[in-house]
């Protein structure tokens, strides 16, 4: 492998192959950061039968920067050429990459001796035209303007018309597989190419199918990552829905043994109430009363006491609400105690109300003996208040 050696004038005039080498070149910052219009695939590049018969129709009146050297090339020397990408370099280079071909390069000096003789002879063969299509992505542009400059400049070419055989290299940078200076025929430039495809390009082809392997490898392993993570997703969310059904089906059976268990107290305590009717004595009062060292008194004396004591000093409402659905009303006093409120419900006698407390619903508080000497004001049922007789 050796690089091109610079010679005299002389040597200039003569075609110059470099013979096999490789050689990384960094790309300017305007070509591979720059933006450009995208032309888009192979077949938008065609003329049609139309644009064939009347030439004025095949280019806008206002040409782009990246049509420039193809107008420039078949106005002189025709339609009769290799397909040339009519876009940037690097999206030429990135469709080389995207087809996994090479990408053949020219660099057009209009006014240099052997620029026509090239054109007319060499790039209008057929048998470049077809060896060029079937086998690279061709990319023209002017040598003194726009990125055919800035390649100029790069690769610095010691005589036109130049070509170059590029391949897509990692980062900023392009791999030079071969260049050629000067005029050269037909079979020579097809007989280079093809000696370049077999000796360099499959190394680099390899390379560029490697890039391409393992950006499916990766996707590949992105989608299955993708796949477990659902898979894991969807079972949290079984296990949890089986939980709740758990859950759900748990408190349904608590709920049965609970009514089960409350239909044997009621018919265990039916006989008791039967036996206790004729005379009864409730023993939940005989404890408060024991309590508070006082003597008891009969339910007929205590209702009767109560009866007799509503005057009209009485300032609070009491709404009693005892398990079996009856109600009594009664007025208190604001100062009377929470033991008023139960000696009133003992003076009653009503039967199966034995043990128990009082209760508020909202705000939910029980009233047991701790509270018996509270008075009502300071109790919060003053003036109005409703409670509920709990069996203990």
């Amino acid at each position: 492998m050796s690089l091109t050696i610079r010679g005299s004038a002389k040597a200039r005039d003569q075609p110059s192959c470099n013979g096999f080498f490789c050689r990384m070149v960094c790309l300017p910052k305007c070509i591979f950061g720059g933006f450009s219009r995208v032309i888009g695939r192979r077949n938008q590049y065609q003329p049609s039968d139309l644009q064939l018969q009347h030439p004025q129709l095949l280019h806008p009146p206002v040409v782009p920067e990246d049509w420039a050297f193809l107008v420039s090339f078949e106005q002189q020397y025709g339609t009769t050429h290799p397909f040339f990408y009519a876009c940037n370099f690097m999206q030429a280079l990135k469709i080389a990459e995207d087809e996994h071909k090479l990408m053949f390069m020219y660099l057009h000096s209009p006014e240099h001796p052997f620029t026509h003789s090239f054109c007319s002879r060499t790039l209008s063969s057929e048998l470049v035209v077809q060896f060029l299509d079937a086998n690279f992505v061709c990319w023209g542009a002017i040598a003194d303007r726009g990125e055919g400059l800035q390649m100029a400049a790069t690769l610095q070419p010691a005589s036109f018309p130049f070509c170059a055989v590029i391949a897509p290299a990692a980062g900023n940078n392009m791999a030079v597989l071969q260049q050629m200076e000067g005029p050269i025929d037909p079979a020579e430039l097809v007989e280079i190419l093809q000696r370049t495809m077999e000796e360099q390009g499959s190394a680099f082809g390899t390379t560029v199918r490697g890039r391409e392997e393992e950006r499916m490898r990766a996707r590949i392993k992105e989608e299955e990552r993708i796949k477990a993570r659902a898979k894991e997703q969807e079972k949290l969310r079984a296990d949890r829905q089986l939980r709740e059904e758990q859950d759900a089906a748990y408190f349904v059976a608590l709920q049965r043994d609970q009514e089960k268990e409350n239909l044997r107290n009621a018919r265990a305590q039916k006989p008791i109430e039967a036996s206790n009717q004729t005379n009864y004595q409730n023993p939940g009062q005989m404890h408060r009363e024991k309590q508070l060292g006082k003597p008891r008194q009969s339910s007929s004396v205590g209702e009767a006491q109560y009866k007799e004591t509503t005057t009209h000093g009485k300032d609070t409402q009491i709404l009693i609400r005892f398990p079996g659905g009856e109600r009594r009303e009664h007025n208190f006093s604001c100062t009377d105690k929470i033991l008023s409120i139960y000696r009133y419900i003992d003076s009653l006698g009503l039967p199966g109300i034995a043990n128990y407390r009082l209760i508020s619903s909202f705000p939910r508080r029980v009233y047991s003996f701790d509270q018996m000497g509270m008075t009502l004001k300071d109790a919060g049922l003053h003036p109005r208040a409703s409670l509920f007789v709990e069996l203990l």
